[in-house]
């Protein structure tokens, strides 16, 4: 009995120095099914899809970026200010106004939709297939990837777009970015548009309504000065009889100022009209330039790189090192294994 317990308990105790001689029995096993499974897996990366990517980061546009959009923009906020618009206050600065704008459209999912359908990289990969061109699509719109500024982590915007070739990478990053900048820069204009007019028709009401002011005014004056005189006719008085200024003088009193006095003055208001003070000249000379309507170069940047897209040096998938290592010790693994068990088959044997 104590026997068979001792024997239980030899059993049960490893064998390092066997393990250790039958591994190495075994190395033409272990070794030849790491060298294999390295060598299926480097085969194998050459079948697999490549991938590249090309990184860039945006900043800010500068006033030269921005270009004739920078100084329409400048006129109508100016015009804002003058007019007193409290709609208008607060308002980021035009520059960051306009780098926002690029911002939504560039991590827009529209924004990557419509690149990549009117891209020729897509096109060509196009298997007429709904459901494989479908799958080709998101997986495309997916390769484009926007990491936001983050206060704390990321200093910076950065936008990250993966192609099967180093230099797809790199020019189709580049034309990204630039389709998101068309596209913010043609809403950044029409949104410009729409302002110009609101503030035309604006300027022409107060215009409008300065002239209506001025008319009736003039109206009145002319019409007082010629019942002034009326009385003043019947009166007969040929001069003035007052002392007071005519300008301090009441309506129902400016016949005391004479005949003469008053025909001079009817024949002044005649010749020369309504009058006008410095807001109306203003206003007329404001609504000229706004007349002429938004004058934009045809293109206009809203960003500035600070890093430019550049093509990869460093493949990103698949790494045929990485790959050939990992399936290199699953083979090495693998091959003890079957040394371990051809051990055991021989010792059953026996």
């Amino acid at each position: 009995m104590i026997r068979n317990q001792n024997d239980r308990d030899i059993e049960n105790e490893l064998d390092i120095r066997g393990l250790c001689c039958t591994l190495w029995k075994g190395k033409f096993w272990i070794a030849g099914l790491a060298i294999l499974f390295a060598l299926v897996a480097l085969g194998s990366s050459y079948l697999m899809k490549q991938e590249w990517s090309s990184t860039a980061i945006t900043d800010r546009p500068t006033v030269n970026n921005l270009s004739s959009y920078f100084s329409q923009a400048q006129f109508l906020r100016n015009l804002d200010v003058r007019t007193a618009l409290p709609s208008d206050t607060g308002r980021p600065p035009i520059s960051d106004e306009s780098y926002n704008e690029f911002v939504m459209q560039l991590a827009a999912y529209d924004t990557r939709r419509d690149f990549w359908l009117q891209s020729p990289y897509y096109k060509q990969r196009l298997e007429n297939d709904a459901r494989a061109d479908a799958v080709l699509l998101d997986d495309l719109i997916n390769d484009i990837q926007f990491t936001p500024r983050d206060a704390m982590k990321v200093p910076n915007d950065i936008v990250k777009l993966t192609a099967e070739d180093a230099a797809d990478a790199n020019k189709l990053l580049r034309q990204y970015v630039n389709f998101a900048s068309q596209r913010a820069a043609q809403h950044l204009y029409d949104e410009l548009q729409g302002a110009w007019a609101a503030r035309t028709q604006s300027m022409k009401a107060q215009v409008k309504r300065q002239e209506e002011v001025a008319q009736s005014i003039f109206k009145r004056t002319v019409n007082n000065t010629e019942q002034a005189l009326k009385i003043a006719q019947q009166q007969n008085i040929t001069k003035s009889v007052t002392d007071t200024p005519a300008e301090e003088l009441p309506d129902s009193d400016m016949f005391l100022l004479g005949v003469p006095m008053l025909k001079a003055r009817l024949e002044l208001l005649q010749a020369s009209g309504p009058g006008y003070d410095l807001d109306y000249d203003q206003n007329r000379a404001m609504l000229s330039t706004l007349n002429v309507g938004p004058t934009l170069t045809a293109k206009f940047q809203t960003y500035r790189y600070l890093r430019t897209p550049e093509e990869p040096v460093k493949r990103d998938s698949p790494r045929r090192v990485f790959l050939m290592i990992m399936w290199g010790i699953v083979g090495g693994l693998i091959g003890a294994g079957v040394a371990l068990t051809r051990r055991k088959n021989k010792r059953n044997t026996l």
